[in-house]
Formats: structure tokens, C-alpha cells, sequence
């Protein structure tokens, strides 16, 4: 039995699908297990993974887990989990856990999960994935209110990846042995700036899209009155001050599944009715 956490999840929604299509026995961790629209055959469950103790019911007869990072009490969550039989924990991290900078939010919660993963006994793998194809979706409001995408960071290229892509390699590593004690730093297999993805965006959709870049002062406005200040800070110190590069391009999706990672335009295509909002 496979336990997945955050099931409903951009990821998890693929991984649980991927799984359950290859015959593996699921469980999925949600928080309304009565709403969660999930395959066929898998189990729902729920428990909070900041209670380890309400996962008692989740972790019965589970030999492996993909986890999320940056709870509460992650070293007592994973004793839990080897108490009631988990073997190995394939870890959803981040390009910024290899920063090892615990005076920035964000690299400081992903590098905290991994060693707290390699200290609990249990064998790992890490998964490093860069910014998601499906960040796009926060222009959503934007497009429903015209053609121009105001877009925060316009100079900066990032490698983004189909979190379809993500989910292909965790359903290997949970249903192998191979990938066993790897990090796997995963990407796309082109870097673009925020204006290459609004042109793509503009072919699929057949819409005169224009891509207008934010100042720094404007991005900052806006992330200000959107998340807490730490991680203000912590997307700063990646995107402007350069301490991430998210343009690297790593073979690792092609080289784990035998295929190529998709493209944005295969995300953006795929996901075409999401876009479908009609211009006000």
C-alpha cells in the first residue's frame, strides 16, 4: 500500500491517477474524504499532517509514502510512519533544499524536510523539482478581464515543469527500488521567461495576448498583499537578488521515464479549458 499526501493536490492528483492506473494499491490523504473525487479503487483517508497522531489510521499497513514538506513536526511523523511499517519515503522538495539556507523561508522548510528524512532510518528518495507549468494558472483573473498579463519577475527564465512530469517519476521511485537514495533534480526541457509562456498561452488559446512586465517595486506590492513576508523575502533573495537559477535544464525526467518531459505548450494545450474564461 502506497500512501499518498496532498492527493487532490496538482501533484498528487497525477501520482494517485498514475498509481492507480498501474494496478498499485493507493491510499489518499485528504482532508474531506467524502468530497475527494479520486480513481476507481482508491482509498480515501484523512488526517492532518501537522497531528502526526491523526494518521494512525492513515499509515495502517502503508510500505511507502510521498510526503510533502514543511510541517509542524516532521521527525515524529516519520517515527509514526516507521513504527507502523513504511519503508520509503519518496520527499516532494525543492532546487532551493541544495541552498542550505536556513535564514530563507522557503530553503530553509525544503532542506529541513530532507534531513529530517535522511534522520529517520527509512530509505529516501528526494525529489527537486523546479517552478510548476501550472503556475501559469495565476493569470486566470487577468485573462478573464482582458489580454494583457501583467507578470511579476518578466526577465527571469525558469526551466518549469509539468507537474505531470513530477508525478511520473515519484510513481517510479514509490514502485522501485532503483531510484533509492537519489535526488532527483527535475525540469523542463526549455527555459522561458514569463513573456515566452504568454506567447505560447496566445497560439493555443487564439488570443492576442500581451505579456506586460512588472517593475521590482511592483512585483514586491503585489507579493506583499498576497503571502507573508518571509517569503517575500525568500522570492526575492531567489529571483532578483539570483541566489536560484531555475534555468538549468536537467535530463533527469527522460533519463527516469524514458520519455521527454512535456513541453509547455503540451501543459498549456492540455489544459486548454482551464483557460477557456471569456475576455471581459
Amino acid at each position: 500500500m502506497i500512501l499518498v499526501t496532498g492527493a487532490t493536490g496538482n501533484i498528487g492528483t497525477e501520482l494517485v491517477a498514475a498509481l492507480s492506473n498501474s494496478g498499485t494499491a493507493v491510499r489518499a490523504l485528504v482532508r474531506e474524504p467524502a468530497r475527494a473525487q479520486l480513481p476507481t479503487g482508491v482509498e480515501a483517508v484523512t488526517g492532518d499532517l501537522n497531528r502526526p497522531e491523526s494518521l494512525t489510521e492513515a499509515l495502517d499497513g502503508v510500505t511507502r509514502m510521498f510526503l510533502l514538506p514543511g510541517y509542524a513536526d516532521t521527525p515524529d511523523l516519520l517515527a509514526r510512519a516507521k513504527k507502523a511499517g513504511v519503508q520509503h519515503i519518496v520527499l516532494l522538495s525543492g532546487g532551493s533544499a541544495a541552498l542550505e539556507d536556513m535564514h530563507n523561508a522557503v530553503s530553509a522548510y525544503m532542506t529541513q524536510a530532507e534531513r529530517d528524512v535522511r534522520e529517520s532510518g527509512l530509505t529516501w528518495t528526494f525529489l527537486r523539482p523546479r517552478s510548476f507549468m501550472s503556475n501559469a494558472l495565476r493569470w486566470l483573473p487577468q485573462l478573464a478581464q482582458g489580454e494583457v498579463i501583467r507578470a511579476q519577475f518578466p526577465d527571469v527564465p525558469v526551466a518549469a515543469i509539468d507537474p505531470a512530469d513530477i508525478a511520473a517519476v515519484a510513481a517510479l521511485a514509490l514502485t522501485g527500488g532503483e531510484l533509492a537514495g537519489r535526488i532527483l533534480e527535475l525540469t523542463g526541457a526549455r527555459a522561458l521567461v514569463p513573456a515566452d509562456q504568454v506567447a505560447v498561452l496566445a497560439e493555443v488559446l487564439d488570443r492576442p495576448l500581451v505579456c506586460e512586465g512588472l517593475t521590482n517595486e511592483q512585483t514586491r506590492a503585489e507579493l506583499e498583499a498576497t503571502m507573508p513576508q518571509k517569503y517575500v523575502d525568500a522570492f526575492w533573495s531567489f529571483f532578483v537578488d539570483g541566489t536560484l537559477d531555475e534555468s538549468q535544464i536537467y535530463p533527469t525526467v527522460r533519463e527516469v521515464t524514458g520519455r521527454e518531459p512535456r513541453t509547455f505548450e503540451q501543459w498549456a494545450r492540455a489544459h486548454a479549458d482551464a483557460f477557456t474564461t471569456p475576455a471581459q
